[in-house]
């Protein structure tokens, strides 16, 4: 079964109407009576992983916790060569980290 679809269908000039009558006050209303007659809001609440998240965004965020002193002295050995890497205390704080994400 085939439909022909015309393309001079009647607007809806009701429903366009409609929302421009709840979109914008009324001439000579307040903004506060616009508000207050305006559709209930959807909420949201956070849970208390993503309060706790929030938070540590924050205190990150407003905390520099590099040490430029220590940054500039490796960049320093680095460069001159004298850096030298220990794989046995790379590998120690790998095993510690992994143990301190298990817990």
């Amino acid at each position: 079964m085939t439909t022909k679809i015309d393309g001079n269908l009647p607007a809806k000039p009701v429903e366009a109407k409609h929302i421009a009558e709840t979109a914008q006050p009324r001439a000579g209303a307040s903004r506060e009576a616009a508000v207050q007659s305006s559709p209930p809001v959807d909420s949201l609440r956070l849970t208390g992983e993503a309060v706790g998240l929030k938070a540590l965004v924050k205190e990150l965020a407003g905390s520099s916790r590099l040490d430029l002193a220590k940054v500039k002295e490796i960049r320093s050995s680095i460069d001159n060569g004298s850096y030298k890497i220990d794989p046995e205390e790379i590998a120690d704080r790998l095993l510690a980290l992994e143990r301190e994400l298990l817990k």
